[in-house]
């Protein structure tokens, strides 16, 4: 088994490789001045188990065409199997038509990536879990919930808590965790007048002199959830936080999240957090290595991954 790294989280492939006490495979990422991207592997991997770390996060094109490349060339170099390990999926917002004459980005890119030489994929929270039916060969979805309960129980140990979905959507996680925790779910009735953009218009369930946690899969913008945050303060609650997997921040989401009234936003490392993200008091980073790295060994050793989440 080979582990091999492109250039988007590199600190989180450095830590699924410490967990699994391997090195990293050398190889070589550049990019020449027109912006085309140049992929090398300094090392054989002929017959060789290989798993390929790339989040296809900001910037998305360069870091989706980056796992396509490296692909091929392992592909080309006759590595036996190549598992696509791509902790954050990007364009799974795109995973139907919204409008007329739309696409549907999210196949496109399962697509891409199976042509490029992908055996299987390991990802973590799809934003849709239909779009695993996207891929024509073996896709694990791993789920962050277990890091987040085991974080939610060091912290609020036995007080009352709520756990609020922001959105309809999401009420299917949320509800989830909240069986695992013995807590009770509330949901944020909100519309969406534009991409980007939210309103609240109600709260669905009893969230006064609890302590809030929301749970959600991306923060972007971080507009739904500080005002999510603040409708839940106006009930009564007594704090709140927010529970996410993949930290987009994109924009001036660090500053939204910083002059909310959320008591904190804490998030899984899937996507390399920004120099901003880590100065804030208020955003807390999890861990996702162990959870990636006892997954990819199970991969090689063709053991089961879904006993991961028995529990």
């Amino acid at each position: 088994m080979k582990l091999i790294s492109c250039n988007a989280n590199r600190p989180l492939s450095e830590a699924i490789a410490d967990y699994l006490d391997m090195r990293l495979t050398r190889s070589e990422v550049k990019t020449f001045a027109d912006q085309e991207i140049f992929v090398r592997i300094d090392e054989n991997v002929r017959g060789e188990d290989v798993f390929v770390i790339q989040s296809t996060s900001y910037p998305a094109n360069d870091n989706l065409m980056q796992l396509l490349i490296m692909m091929d060339a392992l592909r080309r170099a006759s590595a036996r199997r190549i598992t696509a390990v791509i902790p954050y999926f990007g364009y799974a917002r795109q995973d139907r038509k919204t409008d007329g004459r739309t696409p549907i980005s999210a196949k496109l890119v399962a697509n891409l990536i199976s042509s490029a030489g992908a055996d299987r994929v390991l990802t973590v929270d799809l934003h849709a879990g239909q779009i695993q039916g996207f891929f024509d060969i073996p896709t694990d979805n791993l789920f962050g919930g277990p890091v987040m309960i085991d974080d939610i129980k060091e912290r609020f140990g036995k007080d009352k808590i709520v756990m609020v979905s922001p959105d309809v959507g999401g009420v299917v996680r949320a509800r989830a965790l909240a069986n695992k925790l013995n807590a009770d779910l509330a949901i944020v009735d909100k519309r969406r007048p534009e991409a980007g953009k939210s309103e609240v218009m109600n709260i669905i369930g009893e969230v006064k002199g609890a302590r809030c946690i929301m749970l959600d899969d991306i923060c972007d913008s971080g507009g739904t959830l500080a005002n999510a945050a603040a409708a839940l303060k106006e009930q009564g609650a007594v704090s709140v936080s927010a529970y996410v997997t993949h930290g987009v921040l994109s924009g001036n989401a660090v500053q939204r999240i910083e002059k909310s009234v959320l008591d904190e936003l804490v998030m899984t490392d899937t996507i390399q957090p920004s120099a901003d993200a880590l100065k804030s008091k208020k955003i807390r980073v999890l861990p996702m290595a162990p959870l990636l790295g006892e997954a990819i060994r199970r991969i090689a050793n063709e053991e089961s991954v879904s006993k991961l989440f028995d529990r």
